[in-house]
């Protein structure tokens, strides 16, 4: 498209136009038609900022409303034709690669009736689970899913070499499902590298190995079926904090607490939950930057303490049309305030029910899921901002977070082993 060259009309009238007549001097001295202006202005102004900082709690921050649509709704991305990329000849080289860290995990117990599916051990101890971990430093650290080793009298791990050696619980936070076990006495376990799960994308190819059926080191492949999944979507512990990733590389029982690789042979995620018995096509994963950001904390202290915010919360993405325009959210995402606990972090940084958190600690907030991870994990006494929209406004505000009280929790009963023969060929 061509460009017209500049002109200003001011600067270049056009020559068909008669010059304007010169006007009559008015009778108000020009100063003070100027004062009068800029007093009418001010005041006005100021009626504005005073009702404006009156429906905002005292240390907050008004954020310019350019600021809030870029956290709120970020400009989509160019569209650009998409890349194909082809897919491996052969995954055994991932298999292989893998293999040597992946561990069975065997619980024992006494015999409380001997069960259908128990098995012995020796010295009459029964095998009353089976799951599968892997190994992530070469010291004997080797991680799992908590409900493999919860309520267990006594652990067994059998390396790839056949060696099956005395484990113990180091740390386990039940609200993952994230279990960290101790192999000691050990020094030169081979650890698997670990990837960034935020890296995946659906439809990138993952391999699982586990030890479905007790069948030991058994690989399957298939895709990154989706991310996100979240309460909704696997029905597991209320009080739970799920962000799976889903897949339909085969998973059974068996193979909980085992590694999801890329095809770089890095672990991006921890087999957890399988959905319609097992072999359905969905499984579903715990992401790795979870499990890597909790076990520090886990090997250090052996659990985690949360942090929290002090409040009840629902997805903006369920409110009622009718509840958005009453709270003015626009198309706004995020997480809704349902109730504020009295006296805690969000009460005394005067956060109400109704308002939309947006942004956390500089993090967008999408979905409610998770501000729960972030606001969990942040750290008991930490000052973070929060973004949030009230009555159409958009403003920062400083919250120090409090400890999160945990409730008292029941152990789950074990689950069986699976029917496992020791004269069986198939059972290593």
């Amino acid at each position: 498209m061509r460009a017209e060259p500049f002109s200003n009309p001011r600067l270049a009238p056009s020559t068909h136009e008669e010059a304007p007549l010169p006007m009559r001097p008015s009778r108000w001295p020009r100063a003070c038609a100027v004062f009068l202006l800029v007093a009418l202005l001010g005041a006005t102004g100021c009626g504005r900022s005073k009702a404006q900082k009156d429906d905002l709690p005292p240390n907050a921050v008004p954020v310019p409303s350019s600021a809030a649509v870029t956290a709120t709704s970020p400009p989509p991305a160019p569209h650009a034709p998409p890349e194909v990329k082809t897919g491996p000849l052969s995954f055994a080289p991932v298999a292989k690669s893998a293999d040597p860290s992946v561990v069975t995990i065997y619980t024992l117990g006494e015999d409380p009736g001997r069960g259908r599916f128990a098995w012995r051990q020796g010295g009459g101890r029964i095998a009353r689970g089976v799951g599968t971990g892997f190994i992530v430093q070469k010291d004997g650290v080797v991680v799992t899913n908590n409900h493999v080793v919860e309520g267990a009298d006594e652990i067994l791990v059998q390396l790839s070499d056949e060696r099956r050696l005395p484990a113990r619980v180091a740390g386990r936070d039940p609200r993952t499902d994230i279990a960290v076990v101790k192999i000691d006495g050990v020094t030169d376990l081979p650890a698997i590298p670990l990837g960034d799960s935020d890296a995946l994308e659906v439809g990138d190819w993952v391999v699982a190995i586990g030890n479905p059926f007790g069948l030991s080191h058994t690989v399957s492949a298939g895709i990154v079926s989706a991310k996100g999944r979240g309460r909704d979507d696997v029905p597991l512990d209320p009080s739970g904090y799920y962000d799976f990733i889903q897949t339909d590389a085969s998973i059974n029982p068996g193979n909980s607490g085992g590694p999801l690789l890329n095809l770089k042979g890095e672990v991006v995620g921890m087999n957890t939950a399988i959905r319609g018995g097992g072999a359905q096509g969905i499984g579903f994963a715990i992401p790795i930057n979870m499990v890597k950001q909790l076990l520090p904390t886990l090997l250090r202290d052996g659990h985690f303490t949360r942090s929290a915010l002090g409040i009840r919360i629902r997805d903006a993405r369920d409110l009622s049309p009718e509840d958005r325009r009453a709270l003015e959210l626009g198309d706004a995402k995020g997480a809704v305030i349902e109730s504020v606990e009295p006296g805690g972090p969000a009460d005394r940084a005067k956060l109400q029910p109704g308002d939309l958190i947006i942004a956390f600690d500089g993090h967008p907030i999408d979905k409610s899921s998770l501000l729960q991870w972030k606001a969990s994990t942040a750290g008991v006494g930490k000052t973070v901002t929060v973004r949030v929209i009230r009555a159409g406004k958009t403003f920062d505000i400083p919250v120090t977070l409090g400890e999160l009280k945990e409730p008292k929790r029941t152990p789950r009963a074990r689950l069986p082993a699976q029917p496992m023969d020791p004269d069986d060929p198939l059972t290593r």
